[in-house]
């Protein structure tokens, strides 16, 4: 299951998105450190299935993007949210951050 869930900036919708066996962890390597226990909230949208969050997810109307665990990435990479390229791993846990300038 994954969680979904969209900010409405300034700047555009940002999109958060977590698998949702991530949250209340922090996970962290080195210098890099991704708290999903503390900054839940901000993932915290809507629980789907990774159905119905290819369904959920326009890349058309993203700006920017916070992407961590395997399901959720995997979703971005089909709707070409984000390039495989772009993604990192911390302590084994893939993620990945999209900006789009108009």
């Amino acid at each position: 299951m994954i969680y979904v869930k969209l900010h409405n900036t300034d700047n555009g919708n940002m999109l958060a998105m977590c698998d949702s066996s991530l949250i209340g962890k922090v996970i962290s390597e080195g210098d890099v450190e991704i708290n999903l226990k503390d900054y839940s909230d901000f993932y915290k949208g809507q629980l789907v299935s990774e159905e119905g969050a290819l369904g959920l997810v326009k890349r058309e109307e993203i700006m920017s993007a916070n992407i961590v665990g395997k399901e959720s990435i995997a979703v971005c990479l089909k709707k070409g949210v984000i390039e495989r390229k772009n993604v990192r791993e911390v302590g084994k846990v893939p993620y990945a951050n999209a900006f789009r300038i108009k």
